[in-house]
């Protein structure tokens, strides 16, 4: 690691440690990240909050909080990659961790921003490939759960 990096690195976490930086400016930052999360997801999200997101902020506001500045407002609202993109990419991985219930709730932002029930599907086929097909399979029942939901709410298209 280069010795200037270090002692820069150094030099930040004391001014953070000792106060150098006012609390205001950094709580500011945090703001700023939060109404970039909450951009995201209402983006996402047909303009409404998120559902699992505001659960969370009843037990566990902390972990709400970072979700929403970090994983929403820091690396989500990233340029680079546009909502299409992110949102197959985020259903892949998640189908291929066998985690049905993150996958499910990416799915539908797909949908909500275009996506159709058939390109979800071929996501789900790729899966098999690195992942196996426990894992496919079980991101194709949580799916199919999310279609029939959406075809079952009225005024909603899948």
């Amino acid at each position: 690691m280069d010795s200037r990096f270090h002692s820069s690195c150094i030099a930040i976490g004391a001014a953070l440690l000792l106060g150098a930086v006012p609390q205001t400016a950094l709580s500011q930052t945090m703001e700023e990240r939060l109404q970039r999360g909450d951009a995201v997801v209402r983006s996402l999200n047909s303009g409404a909050p998120q559902p699992t997101l505001e659960r969370m902020r009843q037990e566990f506001p902390f972990l709400a909080r970072a979700t929403q500045g970090y994983a929403l407002g820091d690396v989500w609202s990233r340029p680079g990659l546009d909502n299409r993109t992110r949102q197959l990419a985020a259903v892949a991985v998640f189908a291929a961790m066998g985690e049905a219930a993150f996958m499910k709730i990416h799915a539908g932002y797909a949908l909500n921003i275009g996506v159709s029930e058939g390109e979800l599907k071929e996501v789900i086929y790729m899966v098999t490939v690195p992942a196996g097909f426990p894992r496919a399979i079980a991101a194709s029942q949580a799916l199919s759960e999310l279609f029939a939901e959406r075809r079952a709410a009225p005024g909603k298209q899948p």
